[in-house]
């Protein structure tokens, strides 16, 4: 079976933060699909059902595991896309696999050995978004839980993990160029850059929720392409202000076209020094 995350083609995670209405969810979704052949490892279709760590009680998580379980099967039904959301308890994971190609877990579970040994007992591909705190040698061990050790029968092999920046003081990232390789080199897996929660700043919009600085998304992605991030993780909104979620940092779903084309541009020019 052809893996989902290849490591000689770039590819995309690409979709709103989170679910929200079926129009709403089939414009990114049919938009992305209409992108795809132009992507040489495709297009993944990413949007969550709950975002759990809101910063604010009253913030909006999403439609929950039933009801966006459903509309992302709508999803992949319209468009064809494979599908990829987050969990947050070892308890979802076997519902959520039984729906979506890849399950994604979040930056502050990334040390949590019972989320990461169910996700990878599903047999389906996951995606660990590395903690903001840590150095890219310390996702090792995450990924070896996700491959459950030993001979790993049953588990899944396909695994992948995402730079998404580091804490700079408060309130701000930083991504550090050199993390690509690192990260590839300790885990032995595939290297995504997530472009638009790296140039988030949390806890500094308004109300406490988290600001960005989208404007930076362009260039941090494609100067992870050229320093050897093998596929991009980028969520994007036709109207990013008007968003439940991440707003500030989310890419306009009408810049994406261009920003993919040069990413493809740069990751043709690059490949073959890797």
């Amino acid at each position: 079976m052809a893996t989902i995350f290849p490591s000689d083609q770039l590819f995309l995670i690409a979709g709103p933060c989170v679910l929200e209405s079926d129009e709403l969810n089939l414009r990114v979704g049919e938009t992305l699909a209409r992108m795809a052949e132009k992507v040489p490892g495709g297009i993944i279709y990413k949007a969550s059902f709950d975002k759990a760590n809101r910063s604010n009680r009253g913030a909006a998580r999403g439609p929950g595991l039933d009801t966006g379980l459903a509309a992302l099967d709508r999803v992949r039904s319209e468009t064809g896309l494979r599908i990829l959301t987050d969990v947050h308890e070892p308890d979802q994971c076997a519902a959520v696999a039984a729906v979506v190609d890849v399950l994604q877990i979040p930056a502050f579970l990334c040390r949590q050995t019972d989320l990461l040994d169910a996700a990878g007992a599903t047999g389906k591909a996951v995606n660990v978004k590395k903690g903001q705190w840590l150095q890219p040698e310390g996702m090792r061990g995450a990924v070896q839980k996700v491959r459950g050790g030993g001979d790993g029968k049953g588990r899944t092999r396909d695994v992948a993990v995402t730079e998404r920046g580091t804490f700079f003081g408060y309130g701000d990232l930083v991504v550090d160029m050199r993390s690509f390789t690192r990260l590839r080199e300790a885990c032995g897996a595939p290297v995504i850059f997530d472009a638009t929660h790296s140039v988030q700043k949390p806890g500094m919009g308004t109300d406490g929720a988290s600001g960005g600085a989208r404007e930076f998304v362009p260039i941090l992605a494609l100067a992870a392409v050229a320093a050897g991030a093998q596929g991009l993780f980028i969520e994007t909104h036709p109207d990013p202000l008007c968003a439940p979620s991440d707003g500030p940092n989310m890419l306009p779903l009408d810049e994406l076209g261009d920003l993919l084309s040069r990413a493809c541009d740069v990751w043709a020019r690059v490949s073959g020094n890797r």
